[in-house]
């Protein structure tokens, strides 16, 4: 999958992406509501979203380049590299989104073009 910025997407998010979503994900609710929500990201489908309007739908600020994982992405597109999609969680007792899993990805990206857009599973 290649986004209009040529930025290239793997068609599934990784399997390592899951169990991080729910590290991320039982810091902010309980354990058994996170893995639920890993739960239903696992069999959610892929949408896709700019890169502008998910950080405006979730409150982010934007990492640097100068961030470790941030330049480790970019390097990846600019090689090419298929990124994993991310994983989002909508939060509407907060008005927001949550970043489950994806953030690095979402700022490298961001730093790209703004208006690339994501592919992304949101529950």
């Amino acid at each position: 999958m290649k986004t209009k910025s040529s930025i290239t997407w793997l068609k599934n998010p990784e399997p390592h992406n899951y169990p991080a979503a729910h590290s991320y994900l039982s810091l902010i609710l309980s354990d058994s509501k996170a893995k639920d929500l890993v739960k239903k990201l696992k069999s959610a489908s892929i949408f896709e979203f700019k890169a502008k309007d998910i950080f405006r739908a979730s409150q982010l600020s934007l990492l640097g380049i100068s961030n470790s994982h941030v330049e480790k992405d970019r390097k990846k597109i600019k090689k090419g590299v298929p990124l994993s999609p991310i994983l989002l969680v909508r939060d509407a007792s907060n008005g927001k989104v949550a970043v489950a899993d994806g953030y690095h990805r979402l700022c490298a990206v961001y730093s790209f073009d703004e208006d690339s857009v994501i592919p992304c599973k949101i529950v």
